[in-house]
C-alpha cells in the first residue's frame, strides 16, 4: 500500500480494483484543520481523468502491474499481435487499447507493454522510430531546411509534416510522443 507521502508524478495506484496513474499532486496544509493531498489521476483502463482529494496519511492500494518487453509481429483486422521476448508467448491488443500509437508500429519493433492482472493495458513505444517516406511531393530547387513543410506518407500509412527537402525513399526519425519529424537518417 502507498501512503499519501509516497505520491509523485507517474506513480501507479489502484482505486476500487482499477489502475490509475498520478498526473499531478499537491500537498496542502491549511491554517485550520488537517493537511490533505489534491491529486489529478488518469485511469489506465478508460483514460478518464479524475480530481481526487485524500487526507494526509490516507493509504491507497498498489496495483498488480507487470511490465514486459514485447516485439510487435503483425496486424490482423483490428488486432495487433505482440510476442513476449522471454517466454515467446503471444498476445493481441486491439486498436482501441493502443490509444493511437498504431501509426508508428512497424514489424519487429520492440515495445514495452504494461499488464494489469494479466491483461494488457498500455503499449509504450520507444521515444523515436525510424520510418521510410513512401509518398511525398518532390522537393523544389531552393527549398531550405527552415523553408516550411509538406505532408509525407510513411511506410505505416501515417501522414506527418516534414521539411521541404525530404524526398520519397528517405528514412526519417519521428518522435512517437508528438508524431513530429525529428531528422533525416543517414544510411
Amino acid at each position: 500500500m502507498y501512503s499519501t507521502t509516497n505520491f509523485r508524478r507517474g506513480l501507479k495506484i489502484e482505486i476500487d480494483g482499477e489502475p490509475f496513474i498520478i498526473l499531478e499532486f499537491q500537498h496542502v496544509k491549511p491554517g485550520k484543520g488537517g493537511a490533505f493531498v489534491r491529486t489529478r489521476i488518469k485511469s489506465l483502463v478508460t483514460g478518464n481523468v479524475l480530481d481526487k482529494t485524500y487526507k494526509s496519511g490516507d493509504k491507497v492500494d498498489k496495483p498488480d502491474m507487470d511490465e514486459k518487453e514485447m516485439q510487435y509481429l503483425y496486424v490482423e483486422g483490428d488486432n495487433f499481435h505482440f510476442m513476449d521476448n522471454a517466454s515467446y508467448e503471444q498476445v493481441f491488443i486491439t486498436r482501441e487499447q493502443l490509444g493511437g500509437v498504431d501509426g508508428f508500429l512497424q514489424e519487429n519493433l520492440i515495445v514495452s507493454v504494461l499488464f494489469h492482472n494479466g491483461n494488457p493495458l498500455v503499449v509504450e513505444l520507444p521515444n523515436f522510430v525510424e520510418l521510410k517516406v513512401v509518398e511525398t511531393d518532390p522537393g523544389v530547387k531552393g527549398d531550405t531546411a527552415s523553408g516550411g513543410s509538406k505532408p509525407a506518407t510513411l511506410e505505416t500509412s501515417t501522414v506527418i509534416q516534414v521539411p521541404l527537402f525530404i524526398n520519397e525513399g528517405e528514412r526519417i526519425r519521428v518522435d512517437t510522443r508528438t508524431g513530429e519529424y525529428v531528422e533525416r537518417v543517414k544510411e
